[in-house]
């Protein structure tokens, strides 16, 4: 059921229209680990639904090729992951989980410079 929020506001999943677009035109392809969902139609438009807060760097990497039309084989979550390769994160910038440097974590907090006396 859609939530009465989604029907002026983007933020809560998706809007009314893209609601509607999914409801009569979406084929659902496929689902990510995160939860979001994947739809296509006739004209091969790609589209996702995100599952929770919409955030663009949630979208693996598989399924990125996908939505950009730079494969047309739908990620499967079998294929083989060598053991160098990372688990995706989402892009974490300008949260308090933000990676730092150790350079920097390590700075004192002096500043450079002094500020103008009156």
């Amino acid at each position: 059921m859609i939530n009465p929020k989604q029907i002026f506001t983007w933020w809560h999943r998706q809007t009314f229209g893209t609601f509607l677009k999914t409801l009569f035109y979406g084929k659902f392809v496929g689902k990510d680990k995160f939860g979001n969902k994947y739809y296509k139609s006739k004209k091969d438009e790609r589209w996702v639904v995100y599952s929770g807060k919409i955030e663009a760097s949630k979208i693996t990497s598989d399924w990125y090729l996908w939505m950009h039309y730079t494969v047309n084989d739908v990620p499967n979550d079998d294929e083989k992951r060598y053991f160098w390769q990372k688990e995706h994160s989402e892009n974490l910038t300008g949260t308090i989980d933000s990676y730092k440097p150790n350079k920097i974590s390590k700075i004192n907090n002096k500043k450079k410079y002094e500020t103008w006396k009156s």
